[in-house]
């Protein structure tokens, strides 16, 4: 909508987890380097934990891609799965060939002695096997329990599987059950993901409009930055929908910076806190948007 405009390659402020618009400082260079660090010393058991839009998905494919050749890496986004059936994501991810028939005559003895000779064979070939798993505070106790049972798949020197759990905070609560504790005394290194400080608001803004391609000058203006720190609390997830309305607005207004005033209007169309004439005003700057489309793109043909 606005790319041409403001001579973009991309949207900058998608909400997919794409890994080039990774943002490296902050909290979260810190938290892939304790990551990293943990992985490359071996420990078994890996939790991040981070409010929803805090970007623990983006962590975790960066962590992902930031894995030599040296490793296997497994990603479960589902907590949603029974014992069995996170044996067989996990068998499917790392490359285990079972018996694909009915689901009954695969027993958990056979499943699981393919999973060990896999990991065997990985850790013969001097590789290791990560396997990264998502909204783990959803998982039921079942699963977390054998996901305790897979991490004692070892040699008498080291592991055989690293776990990384990426949960919300809730995760943390569940952990403090008696019933989970042999769980909780695996882990050995923890990160709790923080949100964008106010400091490196522009930063963040800044870098996801350069890797979309922006070259101009300060797109978005300090009162502007401010406002979006302040409404967002600093959880990446809001402020890419602000800044994205923001350019909206700017755009649509003919503007070629965003303002205190476009942070503003973009805040009021959040219809969870907000009177409703905001959002009617909103969507007729969205006619507004649509005309001036029309209009731009005829005078550039």
């Amino acid at each position: 909508m606005y790319l041409q405009y403001f001579n973009m390659n991309e949207k900058p402020f998608e909400l997919l987890p794409d890994t080039q618009f990774f943002y490296d400082s902050d909290s979260y260079q810190e938290a892939l380097n304790v990551l990293l660090v943990a992985i490359r010393m071996g420990e078994g058991f890996v939790k991040v934990t981070g409010e929803v839009g805090t970007g623990k998905t983006m962590l975790c494919r960066k962590l992902l891609n930031s894995l030599g050749e040296n490793y296997v890496t497994a990603y479960i986004p589902s907590p949603f799965l029974t014992p069995i059936q996170l044996r067989m994501a996990l068998a499917d991810e790392i490359g285990v060939e079972y018996h694909q028939g009915h689901q009954s005559d695969i027993t958990d003895f056979r499943l699981i002695k393919d999973i060990i000779a896999s990991l065997i064979e990985y850790n013969q070939q001097g590789k290791q096997v990560i396997v990264c798993l998502d909204e783990v505070q959803a998982m039921n106790f079942n699963t977390l329990e054998e996901l305790r049972l897979l991490s004692n798949i070892e040699t008498e020197s080291n592991k055989l599987l690293q776990i990384v759990m990426f949960g919300q905070p809730e995760l943390d609560e569940r952990l403090k059950q008696k019933s989970l504790r042999q769980l909780k005394q695996r882990i050995s290194f923890s990160y709790q993901l923080k949100p964008v400080a106010k400091k490196n608001i522009s930063s963040y803004v800044n870098h996801r409009l350069h890797v979309a391609g922006y070259q101009g000058g300060e797109l978005f203006s300090p009162w502007a930055m401010a406002k979006i720190h302040k409404s967002s609390k600093g959880v990446p997830r809001k402020i890419n929908t602000l800044c994205n309305k923001a350019l909206i607005l700017a755009f649509g207004k003919g503007n070629t910076n965003v303002s205190y005033w476009h942070v503003k209007q973009a805040i009021a169309d959040d219809e969870d806190s907000l009177p409703n004439y905001y959002g009617r005003y909103f969507a007729i700057s969205f006619l507004s948007i649509g005309i001036l489309m029309l209009s731009f793109l005829v005078v550039t043909q």
